[in-house]
């Protein structure tokens, strides 16, 4: 498995170069870049409206003229960005965007007591990006939801799925949706800003509780 080609800035945001399609550059939720970040987007995914995925100030940073912003319409309602730049998705549907092909997987808490934070009638999305010849799955803000024991089947290479819990999976739950998903690699986010000092911790745990996927921690990029 091709791991270079995928860079993690922390909490949910990663970029990925595709190799296959002409070394576009592919952002999802994009949040807090570092500096260092000097890259423009071709593609920018954001899974759903939260601040710490739809960062207006990261979006204008990373946009060029032809970037595309691929997004939910309640999102892209906030960006004032010309409209042939926006690309609206709803959950469960196949899209292509400059030759690159991806899905929509529904995102939603059915836990009560978050279901407020990512209800399901929102219609917000994770995404299956078919990149670099690989099948990679961010599950945006999400529990382990019904949907995802459809996933085995799709055979994916690489699955990021958050498990900070409050908003979305904790760590437990993350390790049955992984063993769920079978993906190849599973990669964790959206776990260190909100467990702090016990980040470690909850890796050690996912390592040693997902038993049919190899779990890699990326190097934080900052």
């Amino acid at each position: 498995l091709v791991m270079e080609n995928i860079r993690w800035f922390g909490h949910a945001s990663f970029a990925i170069t595709d190799s296959s399609n002409g070394n576009l550059i592919y952002f999802i939720d994009p949040y807090e870049l570092p500096s260092s970040n000097s890259d423009k987007a071709d593609l920018v995914f954001v899974t759903h409206a939260h601040h710490d995925h739809l960062s207006l100030g990261d979006i204008d940073h990373i946009l060029k003229p032809e970037t595309t912003v691929i997004a939910t319409p309640d999102s892209l309602g906030t960006l004032k960005i010309p409209d042939q730049q926006k690309f609206e998705v709803t959950p469960n549907n196949t899209y292509e965007v400059k030759g690159t092909k991806f899905e929509t997987v529904p995102a939603y808490n059915i836990k009560p007591d978050r279901s407020n934070f990512h209800p399901k009638l929102n219609n917000w999305v994770g995404y299956i990006l078919f990149v670099n010849n690989q099948k990679i799955y961010h599950a945006g803000d999400t529990d382990f939801i019904p949907e995802m024991e459809d996933l085995a089947s799709k055979s994916l290479d690489i699955a990021m799925l958050p498990m900070g819990g409050t908003y979305t999976m904790e760590v437990e739950e993350m390790i049955e949706a992984a063993n769920a998903i079978a993906a190849k690699v599973t990669i964790p986010m959206h776990y260190r800003r909100l467990l702090g000092d016990k980040y470690k911790q909850a890796e050690e745990k996912l390592k040693s509780g997902v038993k049919n996927s190899k779990v890699v921690i990326l190097e934080e990029i900052s």
